[in-house]
């Protein structure tokens, strides 16, 4: 619960900075219709898919993810197969991706610049530095041996097709 917290602090405490420094730094981008009709575009179409990404991988893992009385949030089953055979963090990638949706949804130049890529790195520490070790724990030598035979992230377009598609 603490991590939505922060997740939502950081995006829209990120966000009112950002179109704050905007009317400063960009006043006239922040009043360019046009401007804000192209990344509302892009924004919605990079939305739609942090949408199917979280989607699908969210219900890969828990499919796959548990054995007996789980909580429903929580895995007791490292996965391997399907998204999260070509990568180990394929829900996270849907995450990095979700600053970069909003921050062109709200048309923020700051947003883009700035914070955006700010809460990018910010997820990637906290995969290095929070997730894996939890996951070490938890799974021990599988979880070591399957960060050898898979990356964090890949962008293969195999893999990148399971991501979007339902899942199994």
């Amino acid at each position: 619960m603490s991590r939505l917290l922060i997740w939502i602090l950081l995006l829209f405490g990120g966000g009112a900075l950002s179109i704050w420094l905007d009317h400063r730094w960009f006043p006239g981008l922040w009043h360019s219709w046009s401007f804000h009709l192209l990344t509302a575009v892009a924004g919605g179409v990079l939305l739609h898919l942090v949408v199917l990404i979280s989607r699908n991988t969210g219900r890969y893992l828990a499919r796959h993810g548990r054995e007996g009385t789980v909580k429903r949030l929580d895995t007791n089953r490292l996965v391997t197969t399907g998204p999260y055979g070509c990568m180990r963090h394929p829900m996270h990638l849907g995450l990095m991706l979700f600053p970069w949706a909003f921050a062109l949804l709200a048309g923020s130049p700051t947003f883009l610049l700035f914070t955006a890529p700010a809460e990018t790195l910010l997820i990637l520490l906290l995969i290095r530095f929070v997730e894996e070790p939890q996951a070490r724990k938890k799974f021990g030598k599988a979880y070591d041996d399957y960060m050898k035979k898979v990356p964090p992230f890949s962008f293969r377009k195999k893999c990148l097709q399971q991501l979007l598609r339902n899942p199994s």
